[in-house]
C-alpha cells in the first residue's frame, strides 16, 4: 500500500490534472490527517497541545476545527472516489476520518499535564495557514513550473513537522541567553524608554536590530567551516518553494533564534510589537523562499524579495556568500555582499556537486561526521 500511495502522489501530470480526482483526493487525505492529529492533540492536550492555542481556541474551538476538517475531508474524498479510477486516496482519507471520530468518542484525556508539551496542534494550524496562503499563490504566480510534490518534498515536510511539534522546547532554549542577560544586567531605564515608543517605531526597530544580528550570524555561518556544515543543510535544497525554508538543522535553529531574540527581548519592546514581528518574520521568511515571480522594482532597494533571497541559494559561483539579510538589503549594500543582476534568476539551487545526503537523519548527523 505504501508503494501504491507513493506512486499516486508522484503520478504523471495527465493523471493529476483538474477533473481526475487527484487534487480532491490529496486534499481529502491531507485534511483527514489534520483531523486525526488535531483530535489526538485534543485528547492528550497536556502532552501534545501548545498552551497558547488552548487559551485562544478552548476545547469548543478546537473540536469545531476538527469537525470542519472531518466534514471537508469527507466531501472531498467522495469527489475523489467518484472521479478517480484508483480509489486509494478516498479510502485512506475515510479510514483516517473513522479513526478520528472513534478517538473523539473516547474519554477526554487532555487533563493530564506536562511541563513541556509537543505542539501537534500547532503543526496542524501552521501547515493549514501557510499552505492556504502559499500553495495557491505558487500555483497562480509560479516562476518555475514545479509540482507541489517536488523533489525531496517529504524531507522538507518532516523538517516542518519537527520544527512545529518542538515549538515550545525551541522557545525555551532560544530564550535562555536573553533571560541570562536580563538576570545579570540592570536595563530598567532603557526598557522604560523603549516600551514607551509608538508601536510602529518599535516594530521597525525590532526588524532592523534582529536583521543586523541575523546578518552577521548568517555571514559567520558561511565563513566558519564547522558552522557551515550545519548551515549547509539549509542550502542543500534543490527546489525553492514555501516549504524549503523549513529545512534547517536543529542546532542552527537554536543558535539563530537565541541570538536574534536577544535585542527584542533584552531591550524591553512591548509584547504586542514582539508577537507582531514574530508573525511577520515567519510569513516573510516563507515568502522569500517561495516559488514566486513577484519582482516589484521600487520594493527591491527597501525590502528583500524572493529574487534577492533566491540568489543567496543559487548554485552559480556569483551566488556564493551574497544577500545575507532577511528584511533590509541595505545591510548587504553597506557591507559589500549585495548581488542582484537585473531581471535574472539563478539557474539552479543547492550546493555544487550536492554533497549533502538526502533524508532527515542523515542530514542531522552530517555536521558531526568527518569529510
Amino acid at each position: 500500500m505504501i508503494k501504491e500511495l507513493y506512486e499516486e502522489l508522484e503520478a504523471e501530470k495527465p493523471l493529476t490534472r483538474f477533473g481526475t480526482g487527484w487534487m480532491s483526493g490529496v486534499l481529502a487525505l491531507t485534511l483527514a490527517m489534520m483531523a486525526l492529529f488535531s483530535m489526538v492533540s485534543l485528547q492528550y492536550a497536556g502532552w501534545l497541545s501548545v498552551p497558547e492555542i488552548q487559551n485562544i481556541l478552548g476545547d469548543t474551538g478546537q473540536r469545531s476545527l476538527v469537525y470542519f476538517f472531518v466534514i471537508t475531508a469527507f466531501l472531498l474524498s467522495c469527489i475523489s472516489l467518484i472521479l478517480r479510477q484508483n480509489k486509494l486516496f478516498g479510502l485512506l482519507a475515510n479510514s483516517l476520518l473513522m479513526l478520528t471520530l472513534l478517538l473523539g468518542s473516547m474519554v477526554n484525556l487532555g487533563a493530564t499535564k506536562s511541563n513541556v508539551s509537543f505542539g501537534l496542534d500547532w503543526f496542524v494550524l501552521n501547515l493549514l495557514l501557510t499552505g492556504i496562503i502559499f500553495i495557491p499563490l505558487e500555483r497562480l504566480f509560479q516562476r518555475r513550473n514545479q509540482s507541489v510534490f517536488r523533489f525531496e518534498w517529504r524531507d522538507d515536510l518532516l523538517y516542518f513537522f519537527v520544527g512545529s511539534i518542538m515549538v515550545q522546547s525551541l522557545a525555551l532554549l532560544s530564550l535562555s541567553p536573553s533571560n541570562f542577560i536580563l538576570l545579570h544586567a540592570s536595563l530598567n531605564n532603557l526598557q522604560d524608554i523603549v516600551v514607551q515608543q509608538p508601536f510602529y517605531l518599535q516594530l521597525i526597530e525590532i526588524m532592523f536590530l534582529t536583521d543586523l544580528v541575523q546578518y552577521w550570524l548568517h555571514r559567520i555561518l558561511h565563513q566558519v567551516p564547522f558552522l557551515w556544515k550545519f548551515h549547509a543543510i539549509h542550502h542543500s535544497t534543490q527546489a525553492m518553494d514555501w516549504l524549503a525554508g523549513s529545512r534547517m538543522h536543529f542546532i542552527e535553529i537554536i543558535v539563530l533564534r537565541s541570538l536574534t531574540i536577544i535585542p527584542m527581548n533584552v531591550l524591553g519592546f512591548s509584547q504586542t510589537a514582539i508577537y507582531t514581528y514574530l508573525i511577520i518574520v515567519y510569513l516573510y521568511s516563507t515568502y522569500l523562499h517561495a516559488n514566486l515571480k513577484f519582482d516589484v522594482e521600487w520594493v527591491k532597494p527597501i525590502l528583500a524579495t524572493p529574487r534577492f533571497h533566491h540568489w543567496h541559494h543559487g548554485i552559480e559561483k556569483e551566488a556564493i556568500d551574497v544577500n545575507f539579510s532577511i528584511h533590509f538589503p541595505i545591510l548587504d549594500r553597506i557591507f559589500g555582499t549585495y548581488y542582484m543582476p537585473k531581471s535574472k534568476w539563478p539557474s539552479a539551487y543547492g550546493i555544487k556537486n550536492h554533497p549533502i545526503p538526502s533524508g532527515y537523519l542523515k542530514q542531522f548527523l552530517y555536521p558531526f561526521k568527518k569529510n
